[in-house]
């Protein structure tokens, strides 16, 4: 959420930032501030009231002290409204305080200055690529979900059978796959300092629209709806949430954290040949990284968690590309967000592997998780995040890229984590 003395203070800049990111209610920013205005001069008056009825009830007392009890019954009758116009104000302060909250939280995230200008994914800006010379297999080359097939490696039937369409079952070395990619990934972010979290994978309403996915997100969450609970679409949200309310030290940031866990989302995307197999599913795995920064220094942790996927990438031997996502692709809480895409030899396409994010005060405002500078002022951390990494397209790129005429050869990194060199 946007602060308000942001908002005010630099006005211009956020309704051009808006409009990079394609915001179209601009009004809404006038709307904040006239809500704004209204709240305070709410709050004066009934500050106003009161300090006047404090200050008639303590000449009361005087007066009643002094056996004066005419001028304090006279004194109280003159005062007897002083009640009543305190709790309308009180009243009206609540329901300007509401609608200002409600417009609040309708308002973006301002990107960030290197943030392209675009409306959508076909816009976006590639930072970093593999080079022009993409892996190119054997003729008969097939894809993950023939693959998977023919090594028994996943069942989307069963998946279907057991709970419904895009809930793949693992089994066998697929099975071991998934598990050694997860153990890998873990042990990666833990050389790296991150601590690991098993978090909760199931959150109330407060820690969803701490993070930003409500009330933006609703529909792609699973809602558990008699105990007014979400399944998570990523280790973000439980894992942030552990610093929702909190006031850390200087000394302590960095908080660097990491999770693993299943993810669920309700938007599995259209049909056709490019959602087949598991290109996209309603629940798949992750391994999650989360920093709790200075804001000084938010954007050099943004680089290492670029370099952290990065080498992620490069010891599972994938091609890969790294996009800076365009007004109109960065999510509704990201001040700048980097995609990392696997090349998909057998699909001859680009599949999106993982978001690195810089969400700057945007969640940490509505999640109130600050830190004690050496003023002993308090001021609001930056939050970012990461995959590193998602799966299933990781564990579909693997097969398809390092499938050979023997079988399917597993990376060098992995060995020690799958106990086996290939699936044949």
């Amino acid at each position: 959420m946007l602060e308000l003395k942001v908002i005010r203070a630099q006005k211009e800049r956020i309704v051009a930032g808006l409009k990079v990111k394609n915001f179209k209610n601009l009004d809404l920013v006038d709307q904040v501030l006239k809500l704004d205005d209204q709240r305070k001069a709410i709050q004066s008056a009934l500050n106003d009231i009161e300090a006047k009825s404090n200050s008639a009830s303590k000449e009361i007392g005087k007066l009643f002290k002094q056996g004066k009890r005419d001028e304090a019954n006279a004194l109280r009758a003159s005062i007897s409204g002083l009640k009543s116009q305190s709790q309308d104000l009180k009243d009206q302060l609540k329901s300007v305080g509401t609608n200002l909250e409600d417009a609040l939280v309708q308002l973006p995230n301002i990107p960030h200055d290197s943030v392209p200008l675009g409306k959508g994914e076909d816009d976006n800006e590639v930072f970093q690529a593999w080079g022009e010379d993409l892996p190119i297999l054997e003729d008969g080359a097939k894809p993950h979900w023939e693959l998977a097939e023919q090594y028994n490696l996943f069942d989307l039937k069963l998946g279907v059978k057991i709970t419904g369409a895009g809930f793949p079952l693992y089994r066998g070395k697929g099975a071991k796959l998934q598990r050694a990619l997860i153990a890998f990934f873990l042990d990666e972010a833990e050389k790296a300092g991150y601590e690991e979290i098993v978090p909760p994978i199931l959150v109330n309403e407060a820690s969803a629209f701490g993070t930003g996915q409500l009330p933006d997100k609703e529909g792609q969450m699973y809602h558990a709806t008699v105990d007014n609970l979400y399944l998570i679409p990523t280790a973000e949200v439980p894992i942030t949430n552990i610093y929702r309310g909190e006031i850390v030290e200087e000394k302590q940031l960095p908080i660097k954290l990491t999770g693993y866990t299943p993810c669920f989302r309700r938007e599995a995307g259209s049909y056709g040949a490019h959602v087949r197999g598991i290109n996209r599913v309603h629940q798949f795995d992750k391994v999650e990284i989360v920093q709790i920064t200075h804001p000084e220094k938010s954007y050099q942790a943004l680089e290492d968690m670029l370099e952290h996927v990065k080498q992620l990438m490069d010891k599972l031997e994938l091609p890969y590309r790294i996009l800076r996502l365009c007004g109109g692709d960065v999510s509704f809480a990201s001040a700048l967000t980097f995609d990392f895409e696997v090349y998909s030899a057998a699909q001859k396409r680009w599949l999106e592997v993982s978001s690195v994010s810089n969400f700057e005060t945007f969640q940490s405002n509505r999640m109130k998780t600050r830190f004690r500078n050496d003023k002993r002022k308090t001021e609001l951390c930056h939050t970012l995040n990461g995959s590193a990494l998602a799966l299933a397209r990781i564990f579909a790129a693997l097969l398809e890229n390092h499938q050979t005429p023997e079988g399917i050869v597993i990376p060098e990194a992995l060995r020690s984590y799958t106990r086996f060199d290939i699936i044949d």
